[in-house]
């Protein structure tokens, strides 16, 4: 199973106001896990760049200038892709800049039904909890001390980790619960039992939890703990 992870760095915010891509940055995954083959491109937006915008990754007009325009470089984009999954987190965004670049040329757009959006996966695994890249890497002990700005390839290739882990580490497909010993035995009144066996308790118990249960018990009317002693 071939998926892509892929991440874009552009201009602004909104593509309606003008804003641009100007990176592309792919990484492929094959069964879950990360091939080596990527796809990394820088792209002239033919704008300029507003400030904010340079400050998050640090590519200036100067230096993008040099680079082809999208129109030069959609064929090998799209046949990268293909038609495979693409995983990206939040996808409205870089599907949203990605397609507005493509209907500039008059071509068929990206499906939205074909991505997987990591942001909508952190937030049903963890509630409530942060679901930036940098917060999700952090939780996954993923090392993104090489992160001082954004980058498409670097922001894709920590992203295919975090995917990875999202969905139960590099091979879910493999991983089986270990199912309970069922135990199947024969009573002297000819009934069958079966019983569940729980792993063992992995350390005694220390005289306070000793004390403390047995004062507990002692609060309790007719403790099986005590049998009949303990009866009225």
């Amino acid at each position: 199973m071939r998926e892509v992870v892929l991440d874009t760095e552009t201009t602004g915010l909104s593509p309606l106001d003008g804003d641009r891509i100007v990176e592309i940055g792919c990484v492929e995954l094959v069964n879950h896990l990360a091939t080596g083959n990527t796809y990394h491109q820088y792209i002239n937006p033919e704008r300029d760049m507003p400030k904010g915008a340079f400050d998050v990754h640090g590519l200036s007009t100067d230096f993008l200038e040099g680079y082809p325009v999208f129109s030069e470089i959609i064929d090998d984009f799209k046949k990268f892709i293909s038609d495979t999954p693409l995983i990206i987190h939040n996808v409205k965004f870089d599907i949203g800049f990605i397609n507005a670049e493509i209907a500039r040329l008059d071509q068929p757009l990206l499906s939205l039904e074909n991505c997987v959006d990591t942001v909508k996966l952190a937030r049903e695994k963890f509630p409530f909890a942060p679901a930036s890249l940098d917060a999700l890497c952090k939780r996954f002990k993923i090392d993104n001390s090489n992160r001082k700005l954004h980058g498409a390839l670097l922001d894709a290739e920590l992203l295919s980790e975090v995917y990875l882990q999202l969905i139960g580490g590099q091979q879910p497909d493999l991983i089986l619960p270990k199912a309970p010993q069922i135990i199947v035995g024969v009573l002297p009144n000819d009934e069958f039992k079966t019983q569940i066996n729980r792993r063992p308790r992995v350390h005694k118990i220390t005289p306070e939890e000793k004390e403390a249960h047995e004062k507990f018990v002692g609060t309790i009317k007719n403790a099986i703990w005590f049998g009949s002693a303990n009866q009225d």
